[in-house]
């Protein structure tokens, strides 16, 4: 079924259809705010209640999502790529509260990034034979810094001959390979049955021969099948929210114990530090400039119970310090004929 923009999301139609508005979230009727280039901005336009009401009914028709008292939050993709995602009282105070997060990079490459100032083109290199090489990678920041752009964009240097399987509560990423499956979590029916939770997703997507799996985003216990599918030997990447690469790590250590008390630091601390290789942190500055803020590499070695990482990359403001860190596994990019020595200390 397509969808009418005009139809659906009426007075607020034109945000929707204008490619320079990244977002559009209705806090009250009279209180709508949108965002360019990452600065936000409050819009002079009015609602009612049965309006903003009558959008997001609307717009959910397609998804197949529900929103009620007993489920008062929902997050839906809608057609064109776009999340959806309501609050509905008495989880608010008053009002519904509506984000709607448009996907104007979605399909952009890193030499796309490249032209966006995102990163530089030696750094471009480096990424595409870390993905070419099946390096694991973590892409980790803050909201709306560019993570799911940055794992599309990654997700696009993967060879076409590899079957990827992605993993995500909603809908957002779309690989341009010809081998993708693409799952997504299903929410629990009135019965408070039939929910499919991202662990389950991770484990099913282990059957599905998959030549690298990516998970959109690591939020909770699922972090301790993903380090267990990674350390099988099975390539994947996902993202994380947090401040830095270290911060990353030390969350990435923390969410797995939400999965039992049998789980500890002690098992964790190696089994983060062998499953990834590499951390892509992005930000999103005061003037709205995403950009890959540092970039570093997990050692496979660990101490006091902590993965240890070293810099490869870090932006100063002006331009990238480069760190004293080297890409691990340089067997792997001998077998893809990019050995190491041949460019990395270019």
């Amino acid at each position: 079924m397509d969808l009418d923009i005009d139809i659906t999301f009426g007075a607020i139609a034109d945000f929707m259809k204008d490619p320079t508005i990244e977002e559009i979230w209705i806090n009250s009727p009279e209180r709508i705010f949108i965002a360019r280039s990452g600065r936000s901005e409050l819009t002079n336009l009015l609602l009612t209640s049965d309006d903003v009401r009558n959008i997001v009914e609307r717009a959910l028709m397609w998804s197949g999502r529900r929103l009620d008292l007993s489920h008062p939050f929902v997050d839906a993709r809608l057609p064109d790529g776009s999340r959806l995602h309501v609050a509905i009282p008495e989880i608010t105070a008053a009002h519904w509260a509506v984000n709607i997060r448009k996907h104007l990079m979605g399909n952009l490459g890193i030499d796309d990034l490249v032209d966006k100032n995102v990163m530089t083109p030696f750094i471009a290199m480096a990424l595409k034979n870390c993905v070419r090489a099946g390096l694991n990678i973590l892409v980790s920041g803050g909201t709306q810094a560019g993570k799911t752009t940055m794992l599309n964009a990654l997700a696009g240097a993967i060879p076409r001959t590899e079957r990827v399987v992605t993993i995500e509560e909603v809908f957002e990423l779309s690989p341009q390979l010809p081998d993708v499956v693409a799952l997504q979590t299903r929410s629990a029916n009135l019965q408070g049955e039939g929910e499919i939770p991202l662990r389950r997703l991770i484990k099913e997507s282990l059957r599905m021969r998959p030549s690298r799996i990516i998970v959109g985003e690591v939020r909770e216990a699922e972090a301790l099948d993903l380090l267990i599918a990674l350390n099988s030997g099975l390539p994947g990447m996902g993202t994380l929210h947090a401040n830095s690469p270290r911060d990353a790590i030390i969350k990435l250590q923390t969410l797995p114990l939400l999965a039992g008390e049998n789980i500890s630091h002690k098992f964790i601390a190696p089994t983060v530090a062998s499953a990834f290789d590499l951390i892509v942190h992005v930000s999103l500055d005061s003037t709205g400039m995403r950009r890959v803020k540092e970039i570093a590499a997990l050692t496979g070695r660990y101490e006091n119970d902590r993965a240890e990482i070293e810099t490869l990359w870090t932006w100063n403001g002006k331009e990238y310090d480069r760190g004293i860190g080297t890409l691990p596994h340089a067997d792997k990019f001998a077998v893809i004929g990019a050995p190491l020595a041949s460019w990395w200390r270019q």
